[in-house]
């Protein structure tokens, strides 16, 4: 997925540039600044940060999961207003010096709360493609020198933190209990789980 953004940004610029990769002397040189990289980046991340939240709303929404939303508007509510809180009281500037919002990094904040709710409460086979989605996305506001690597770091804790203190995992609620199994002749994995 995150190649997959970044192409779509990378694409995007490609055709508002019109850049057009030259060969010269056995290197390969293109077109493309490093600003026009930056920006891809960029806009890659600003995408990532809305489809976290949508693909979770969409798995709640799928499995019909009602605390589970509860629990991810309160999660989301949590990490937006410590972001806010601490961006206006901070008011640490950014490195391209476009304004004073820089710590802590709210696009890493949302997308690591999403991240830590799909994995807390679904498990690690959603976990770690949104994970690597939210990697990518507070790399990504590094490379675009939106954020220092401790604005991202800050974002990241609060997102995690607050997804670990309000997200229950759904294997919790249905008593799910997992144990391996040996009876002499016959190994396996014994799995309980209640309706």
């Amino acid at each position: 997925m995150k190649l997959k953004l970044y192409l779509i940004a990378l694409i995007l610029i490609v055709v508002k540039n019109g850049a057009i990769a030259q060969i010269s002397d056995n290197s390969v040189t293109s077109s493309f600044k490093r600003s026009d990289v930056q920006q891809a980046v960029k806009v890659s991340t600003d995408i990532g940060v809305v489809l976290l939240p949508i693909a979770t709303l969409t798995t709640v929404l799928f499995n019909n999961d009602r605390e589970g939303f509860v629990e991810g508007i309160e999660t989301g509510g949590v990490t937006l207003a410590t972001t806010l809180l601490l961006k206006y009281a901070v008011r640490e500037e950014r490195p391209d010096k476009s304004d004073r919002l820089s710590f802590p990094s709210g696009h890493t904040s949302i997308s690591f709360a999403s991240a830590m709710f799909l994995q807390k409460r679904y498990g690690w086979k959603l976990g770690v493609p949104a994970f690597a989605v939210a990697t990518y996305v507070g790399w990504g506001r590094i490379y675009a020198k939106r954020h220092n690597w401790w604005d991202v770091l800050g974002g990241a804790l609060i997102g995690t933190a607050s997804s670990y203190i309000f997200t229950t995992p759904i294997s919790k609620q249905h008593n799910l209990s997992i144990s391996p199994y040996y009876d002499g002749m016959n190994r396996g994995i014994y799995a309980c789980f209640q309706f």
